[in-house]
């Protein structure tokens, strides 16, 4: 049987499938914090650039996937878009709708989906959106090849996701921080040094960004293209379906 990465481990791909789950529902209660205290609130302004990139236009219909807490949908919301709001882990959709009720925000779609088997449509969306997310796929080429489906042609694909900083001395710092400093974060703010090891260790096991771009052509989409943060840390990657 092939097998997938889940962190360092190669596993049956139902078992990272489950194994993410169980990550996610674990973690989604300190999810936010720890984005904060992990990036030193960095996540923040790269999660603001990368909306900025999406121009999202009134009355859209544009499905954020992966995106259970809320943090891309609400800032795309801002804009009068229509947003669905996708996530395969139902308790960290149960955070980001309570995190919308006590903000008052209201008009929101969330839909329990696995990014590999969407439920909607071809031809729904015109823009679909996956932060830090894709990297949890079972089958990243599978969950392209959706995101290309769903899409109306003119679509726009846009990922944002941790890869691999280009910067000699900087790479050298975030691998030592990354490795020793995050997972005790965990144990301590969160109680699980585990997820968040898994979490690290599935960035460096994540295709560098000239070949996540390459799979994203190989979905289909025009004009693709990689935008890196920090010499590439963090790197926004773009498609149009035409």
């Amino acid at each position: 049987m092939d097998k997938v990465s889940f962190g360092y481990e190669d596993v049956p791909p139902d078992e990272k499938t489950r194994r993410v789950g169980s990550v996610f529902s674990r973690v989604a209660a300190r999810y936010d914090l720890m984005n904060d205290l992990m990036s030193g609130f960095m996540h923040r302004e790269w999660k603001n650039q990368f909306v900025r990139r999406v121009k999202p236009r009134r009355g859209e219909a544009i499905l954020d996937m992966a995106g259970g807490t809320g943090d891309i949908a609400f800032r795309l919301a801002e804009s009068g878009a229509q947003i669905t709001v996708a996530d395969i882990s139902r308790e960290m959709l149960e955070v980001g709708m309570d995190k919308a009720k006590r903000r008052g925000i209201d008009g929101l779609v969330w839909a329990q989906e696995n990014a590999e088997a969407l439920s909607f449509a071809d031809q729904s969306f015109d823009a679909y959106t996956i932060a830090f997310g894709i990297r949890n796929v079972t089958h990243v080429q599978q969950a392209l090849d959706e995101a290309h489906r769903v899409l109306r042609i003119g679509g726009r694909f846009y990922c944002l996701e941790f890869s691999t900083t280009t910067w000699p001395g900087f790479a050298r710092l975030y691998d030592q921080y990354s490795l020793h400093v995050v997972p005790k974060i965990g144990k301590a703010v969160a109680q699980d040094e585990e997820s968040y090891r898994y979490l690290v260790e599935s960035i460096r096991r994540f295709p560098g960004m000239d070949q996540f771009r390459a799979m994203i052509d190989k979905a289909g989409f025009a004009q693709s293209r990689v935008d890196p943060i920090l010499g590439g840390l963090v790197a926004i990657h773009s498609g149009w379906k035409i």
